[in-house]
């Protein structure tokens, strides 16, 4: 395995054309004396996600834009995990909410699918973690990830109109209120992200 490598502080691409990921990229990063860059900013093209995990994933889009850029990028690949789904809809988080970004649906499909697989005694497994993979590539093909798992209970119906995505019927371990309910800065201080936010800016400072 390769030695771990340093970043000096300065510009960073962001590969995401996602530009509420790019705004959070650039409160989390601005302290730490990054500047966020989005490859949607600089044309860089979005490559296919092909990878089977969110490593994977968050590694393939960071690896495109470093080296569509010649410069390090930053990418994130994260989405829920059903344990009584086995895992899913996992990488496919996002697809699960077809072209509209349709996330009722979505959790409704959860739902659905749950309902499927209930027990012989009737219940439902309703434990999930909302997964988080961060990338760091350079152009020479080096790569670092951090990754942070949060824990929790899915509840339905949906509860909340904060947040996004499946946020509306996941329950943080300890926690009573959905990610839909909770203050947003309740949550960015705990989510998934954040653990791995933390892993992150850790490197950057050690």
């Amino acid at each position: 395995m390769s030695a771990s490598r340093k970043l000096p502080p300065g510009r960073l691409i962001a590969a995401t054309h996602n530009q509420g990921k790019v705004k959070e990229l650039r409160d989390l990063l601005g302290d730490a004396g990054f500047t966020a860059v989005s490859a949607g900013e600089l044309g860089l093209p979005e490559p296919e996600e092909t990878a089977d995990t969110f490593r994977g994933n968050a590694e393939l889009k960071a690896l495109a834009a470093a080296k569509a850029s010649g410069e390090p990028a930053l990418a994130d690949d994260s989405g829920l995990a059903c344990d009584g789904l086995s895992g899913a809809p996992g990488i496919y988080s996002a697809r699960w909410a077809g072209p509209d970004k349709d996330f009722r649906a979505a959790m409704q499909k959860v739902e659905d699918g749950l309902k499927s697989e209930t027990t012989s005694d009737g219940e439902v497994d309703k434990r999930a973690s909302f997964v988080c993979v961060l990338s760091l590539a350079w152009p020479d093909g080096h790569v670092e990830s951090f990754e942070g798992i949060l824990r929790g209970q899915l509840v339905f119906p949906p509860r909340g109109g904060r947040g996004f995505g499946y946020d509306p019927i996941f329950v943080p371990e300890g926690e009573t209120e959905t990610f839909g309910e909770m203050d947003p800065a309740k949550k960015h201080a705990m989510s998934h992200r954040a653990i791995a936010f933390a892993k992150f800016k850790a490197f950057l400072t050690g």
